[in-house]
């Protein structure tokens, strides 16, 4: 069994805090020819972390900072990551530019534009705020290009889900708060939101949650579907299916192994391990083989009942999702997959 944690986790900052607080250090040496020691900014929702300068590089008419992402406690692939903002007197207004390791939007669906730089609109408020602050502060026009960069971002992207959504060539500049909260799974949950965002605006009718990466192998080999089409559902599957209710589309096919499965037709929708549990009297009584009660696994589970055990188990887990989330039009069905990728079961209407 797992222990508790014996201390709080720590919160770190996202890429958009960082960028932000480059964004002022680097202004400030802009207009105000000197680098401070440290940056302290505002966030959304007031805290007022400071940040220490990480790179600090300026020239005729530019300047450069780099801050160091800390993503506290949280296991975020840029952590540690050099977040780089290098700022340039602009003809007007305030631009902005992706530079090695930022990506660029290529699919609509998202909240920037197709072309813009992946840069979120929160951490553009929160950069555009700074430029106010800091030109009303030296007397200076708030006209100026802001290049956003991440050293190794194009390599560390290939672990997101960016590829994806259709984010070319780097990592996304995000954060709707500038706080990483740790383990939490709103980050996750809004992954799935953009990834359905992004198959509608495509005109997919087709689109598919699994558990895992073997079961999402098996699911889109089995139905043609392209990679965007795939949404990273993993445990979450009410995060999916509540907001697919708001923003249908014509079907949505769910997979995963026996256990996963077994959990969302005993009407869960959390298959998190220490969220959710398999009840395996349910699970005998609904596939009729007595000694089921007495299993350790699902997978044990399945060896005991076999294919009828596992196909009840897909009509049970079919009926579960219609019955909580069938009034959007949307036609579900489920496929179960074992170890291997080797479907065991379909249910379909």
């Amino acid at each position: 069994m797992t222990e508790a944690p014996t201390r709080e986790l720590r919160r770190g900052w996202t890429t958009g805090a960082c960028a932000t607080a480059a964004t002022k250090a680097a202004l400030t040496r802009l207009w105000g020819g000197a680098f401070p020691a440290e940056v302290g900014i505002t966030l959304p929702k007031g805290e007022t972390p400071v940040f220490p300068l990480a790179l600090a590089e300026a020239g005729e008419g530019w300047a450069r900072v780099g801050i160091t992402k800390d993503a506290g406690d949280d296991p975020d692939v840029t952590h540690g990551a050099l977040i780089v903002v290098t700022v340039s007197v602009s003809g007007g207004g305030i631009v902005f530019l992706a530079g090695d390791g930022v990506g660029t939007v290529t699919k609509a669906g998202l909240p920037i534009g197709v072309g813009e730089p992946a840069i979120n609109p929160v951490p553009r408020q929160m950069m555009t705020d700074v430029v106010t602050e800091v030109a009303a502060q030296f007397g200076q026009p708030a006209d100026v290009t802001i290049t956003v960069s991440v050293p190794g971002g194009q390599e560390l992207a290939l672990k997101t889900w960016n590829p994806r959504l259709g984010i070319a060539g780097g990592l996304s500049i995000l954060g709707t708060t500038g706080v990483v909260r740790p383990f939490s799974c709103a980050a996750w949950i809004a992954s799935i939101h953009r990834g359905i965002d992004v198959a509608r605006a495509d005109g997919l009718t087709h689109v598919a949650g699994c558990t895992g990466a073997t079961s999402e192998k098996t699911v889109q080999a089995l139905y043609g579907l392209p990679d965007h089409a795939m949404l990273d559902m993993g445990d979450f599957a009410g995060g999916m299916l509540k907001y697919l209710v708001k923003h249908p589309v014509s079907r949505v096919t769910i997979g995963g192994g026996i256990g996963k499965i077994t959990k969302l037709a005993q009407g869960a929708v959390d298959l998190h391990s220490a969220r959710s549990q398999v009840d395996f009297k349910a699970l005998a009584a609904l596939a009729g083989v007595r000694q089921v009660a007495d299993a350790n696994t699902a997978l044990e589970a399945f060896e005991m009942g076999g294919a009828a055990l596992a196909q009840a188990v897909a009509e049970a887990a079919l009926a579960q999702v219609n019955a909580r989330f069938g009034g959007a039009g949307i036609g579900f069905d489920i496929v179960v997959i074992d170890r291997a990728g080797a479907v065991i079961a379909k249910a379909a209407p």
